[in-house]
């Protein structure tokens, strides 16, 4: 016996238990259902019997990554000392001083964290402006 697949509304957040991520649906592609990321970000297609509701849990974790990706996105005004420095991509003194602030993190070393962002903000201004 034949099952029909589930019909959803545009919007409707999903879980694909196939790809171990949460999307919001957009449509159907043929025989599979196209998800965006919450928050934006590229479509996939999926396969309708790999796809549930989301839970809240799911949910609620998948639209604060989408937060915290767009807060990282943003690089800080100038002056801001309120959000730590991103390293200039490809910079090696940039890549260990913000290696070095992620160590102390997760140490919870806030001094050490506070360190780290004064040095690589001290660097970036001698070495990546002006």
């Amino acid at each position: 016996m034949r099952t029909e697949p589930a019909t959803y509304e545009p919007g409707t957040v999903l879980y694909d238990t196939a790809a171990a991520r949460v999307g919001e649906y957009r449509g159907r592609s043929g025989a599979r259902v196209l998800l965006r990321p919450l928050g934006g970000g590229r479509e996939w297609e999926a396969e309708p019997p790999a796809l549930r509701p989301a839970t809240d849990r799911e949910r609620l974790g998948a639209s604060l990554r989408a937060a915290n990706d767009r807060t990282l996105a943003t690089p800080p005004a100038p002056g801001d000392q309120d959000r730590p420095p991103l390293p200039v991509p490809g910079c090696e003194v940039c890549a260990w001083l913000a290696d070095r602030r992620e160590a102390a993190r997760a140490a919870f070393n806030h001094s050490a964290v506070s360190d780290a962002n004064v040095l690589l903000r001290q660097h970036q201004r001698k070495e990546h402006e002006g």
